[in-house]
């Protein structure tokens, strides 16, 4: 007894509903949280952590000038610690809407293996309340 694929309509639609779709959906989902990492430069914003904010930093010059030596130390520390700063703020938001992203994805994978019991359900209720 050799049933076909391709002239059994529900089994080519068994075969795209639990496995081609859920497949593309996890495919979907790796690449929305690749875009993320990307997009908010997570792995670029590591690298450069203790770099200066926006290149912001002073030459010391010729000679040495304790007081001007002194005021141009502080100077690039503070950048350097405000780009540390703003840096840490930008990970962490990447890393929370990439969580978000993670979640949402597995809940549009759950709902979409559950769907058909809920248009069963649908159907049942809607006649059981005629």
């Amino acid at each position: 007894m050799n049933i076909c694929f391709e002239k059994n309509i529900f089994l080519k639609w068994l075969v795209w509903h639990f496995l081609e779709v859920p497949r593309q959906i996890l495919i979907n989902l790796k690449n929305f949280l690749r875009f993320n990492i990307n997009y908010f430069s997570i792995p670029l914003l590591l690298q450069t952590f203790f770099s200066h904010w926006r290149r912001y930093r002073e030459s010391y010059g010729r000679g040495f000038d304790p007081k001007h030596y002194a005021q141009v130390f502080v100077g690039n520390m503070i950048s350097r610690i405000l780009g540390a700063i703003i840096r840490t703020a930008t990970i962490f938001i990447g890393f929370f809407f990439e969580i978000i992203i993670f979640f949402v994805g597995i809940l549009f994978f759950i709902i979409w293996l559950i769907l058909p019991l809920i248009l069963l359900a649908g159907i049942y209720f809607g006649f059981k309340f005629l």
